[in-house]
């Protein structure tokens, strides 16, 4: 299905009526880029977000590596959480956020581009095999998932996916409720 202004708006609406995890998802878009920017958040906040990445897939992820996931983050020291995600935070380039995040136990490409999506919602969006495979499906991109992708491929996605936003005219969250949408 090519990817159009009246599909990507249609799929983002549904998004949100039919995705249980829509409400805390668009509460935490406008509470955590500005709490991450000033430093005012908890070990949770910053939890919350790893959690978020997997907890998406409402139980179609595997559940050991799921908390695996959840519980090597929850062995980062929290100092070290709040350097990286300043050090994002007040990076000038998609590459040295992701490097800066990645050094954090349980975060690999795809849950660093989940906490780039909730540091700056307008210029970043996260990846993961569904979303991917709606760009490629759509013909945007050329490509299998690679799983995991690597930094280089992240940064092609998220070119590919601001491409789109900007000739769609739309925001890239709306896009990626579509791409959600529209891999289901």
């Amino acid at each position: 299905m090519a990817l159009t202004k009246s599909v990507v708006d249609s799929q983002a609406r549904d998004y949100q009526r039919h995705e249980p995890l829509y409400a805390v998802e668009a509460e935490n878009l406008e509470t955590l880029p500005a709490a991450f920017a000033s430093g005012a958040y908890g070990r949770r906040d910053a939890a919350w977000v790893v959690r978020w990445y997997y907890r998406r897939f409402l139980g179609t992820y595997p559940d050991a590596e799921r908390r695996d996931a959840e519980e090597r983050f929850w062995d980062n020291d929290f100092e070290a959480v709040r350097d990286a995600i300043s050090d994002a935070v007040d990076a000038d380039e998609t590459a040295a956020m992701i490097d800066a995040l990645t050094t954090l136990e349980a975060v690999d490409v795809p849950v660093a581009s989940a906490f780039c999506m909730f540091i700056d919602p307008h210029e970043y969006v996260v990846v993961g095999p569904r979303e991917w495979s709606a760009l490629e499906d759509a013909g945007e991109l050329s490509m299998a998932y690679p799983d995991p992708p690597s930094r280089s491929q992240y940064e092609t996605y998220l070119e590919c996916c601001r491409s789109v936003a900007k000739r769609l005219d739309c925001e890239l969250w709306t896009l990626y409720r579509a791409l959600w949408r529209l891999s289901a």
